[in-house]
């Protein structure tokens, strides 16, 4: 059992100013004790923040080179890596995530680590704007500074990967940050400060608190912070934008999805449901970007939503570390309970229910688990189709023809992703063109860290990734002086 009962604040393990506040952390499998860490407090972030501001107001961290930035940031990614099995599986037998999906999200940070360093080399930190008119007799100088104090705050389905889209680009730019980390992935999470402690980063530059809600809230209250980095529920995201509008602080929301996968009527379903396993079932479903609203042309609709049942019904759910498990628990009871009452919602609004139910997986009981379930014959007006369940449950919704489709998938409060599945690909990419998504993945091809990531709509405000997220933390600066 793992004790981690200090907090690292300003870039060293210090005794929490509540040593009460010390979490059992269970497993999502059987609810065995993993561990117990400490928890912060208001006054733990006081001491972060007061730590942050003094780091950039006065320390070196905001005045070294990009290139020295980009070095730590580098040492940190080859560190990981060094340790990428024992990162897997931490967040495996915290989150409940299968370990064949964790051990292959290890690559994945560090295309998110490349794809930040090579926007921050190209990005231009101070450069001289070309002149619009000839008879302007000064030079424009455009700075991109840091903005000052970062809180980030992550959510527990994807916590390294949540946490490398907001450190490292902060950090890139110079800005000192308090990464709030949620209660669940308080082991995880305290190997992602030792390693970024090991990298070399300077004193008072980063603290990692695991806290809950009120002491969240404190946080991006707190006056001393500059901006807010926020992945989430859109309804938390909507009371941080509230807060962030108060104190007029810089602001970005990473928030919720009920993303749509367009199936052509010339689609290969091999390739689909090859695609849609990992599209919509990833992460044990507790993954904002997933396909979960399946909209099949009524020229195949039956035969697609047997596929759909044929591949659910494929997949091994069970103990997440063992190696041919697919769909690991729910992270917490909760959670559990919320997937399920989802799915008894969809059988009162009347949706067929093709496979699975509210049932817990025989032997699973002392787990987090559910049954993963496909509706059928589900109108996108029902509750199932239009609210984000977090959980390994697909809807399965006929449409009639290309405009039908697009407009069956805009019809959402949502618009952070979705996919178009065809084997002609110019139509599928004109079909993509006309959904309103921050990502379209055509074909299963993938997620890209070089273009930039978040959404429309309750989706989100900014994004994450390459050159676009990193300019989410910097500041514009221009200064005019005489030729």
């Amino acid at each position: 059992m793992s004790v981690r009962d200090k907090l690292y604040i300003g870039g060293a393990w210090v005794a929490p100013s509540n040593p009460d506040l010390l979490l059992d952390i269970h497993s999502p499998h059987d609810q065995s004790v993993l561990g117990s860490a400490a928890q912060a407090a208001p006054a733990d972030v006081t001491a972060a923040v007061a730590a942050a501001r003094a780091a950039f107001d006065y320390g070196p961290w905001p005045h070294t080179t990009p290139e020295e930035r980009q070095a730590i940031v580098r040492r940190y990614d080859e560190l990981r890596t060094a340790r990428a099995d024992e990162v897997a599986l931490a967040i495996s037998v915290e989150n409940g995530s299968a370990h064949w999906f964790t051990k292959a999200g290890q690559p994945f940070l560090s295309r998110q680590v490349k794809a930040y360093l090579k926007a921050a080399e190209e990005f231009g930190w101070e450069e001289i704007a070309e002149p619009s008119d000839d008879s302007v007799a000064f030079d424009t100088i455009v700075r991109r500074e840091a903005i000052g104090v970062v809180a980030a705050v992550i959510p527990w389905n994807s916590p390294f990967s949540a946490a490398t889209a907001k450190l490292v680009p902060a950090l890139l730019a110079g800005n000192t940050v308090i990464l709030k980390v949620s209660p669940e992935n308080s082991l995880s999470m305290a190997l992602l400060a030792d390693l970024w402690h090991e990298a070399g980063l300077p004193e008072g530059v980063l603290s990692v608190l695991p806290a809950g809600r009120e002491t969240s809230e404190y946080l991006i209250s707190h006056p001393d912070v500059d901006k807010i980095s926020f992945t989430g529920s859109t309804r938390a995201g909507r009371r941080i934008a509230s807060i962030a509008g108060d104190h007029l602080k810089r602001v970005g929301l990473e928030l919720g999805g009920k993303s749509a996968a367009v199936i052509l009527d010339d689609a290969d379903l091999n390739t689909v449901m090859q695609g849609l396993r990992f599209g919509s079932l990833s992460n044990n479903g507790e993954a904002c970007i997933l396909q979960t609203r399946i909209l099949a042309p009524r020229s195949r609709y039956e035969e697609i939503v047997d596929a759909v049942k044929t591949m659910v019904e494929s997949l091994t759910v069970g103990d997440p570390a063992t190696p041919d498990t697919f769909i690991g628990p729910m992270i917490r009871r909760d959670q559990q309970q919320r997937v399920i009452d989802y799915i008894n919602i969809g059988i009162k609004e009347g949706a067929r229910l093709v496979t699975g139910g509210p049932q817990i997986p025989e032997g699973l009981e002392k787990g987090n688990y559910v049954t993963p379930t496909v509706f059928a014959d589900v109108d996108n007006s029902m509750r199932i189709a239009q609210e984000e369940i977090f959980g390994p449950v697909l809807s399965v919704i006929a449409y009639d023809d290309e405009d039908d489709a697009v407009r069956i998938a805009n019809d959402s409060e949502y618009g952070l992703s979705g996919g178009v599945w065809g084997t002609d690909t110019d139509r599928a990419l004109a079909i993509a063109r006309r959904i309103r998504t921050g990502g379209v993945i055509i074909n299963g091809a993938g997620i890209s860290f070089d273009g930039p990531f978040g959404g429309y709509k309750a989706s989100g405000v900014g994004r994450e990734y390459g050159k676009v997220g990193l300019t989410g933390y910097v500041e514009h600066k221009t200064i005019t002086q005489p030729r």
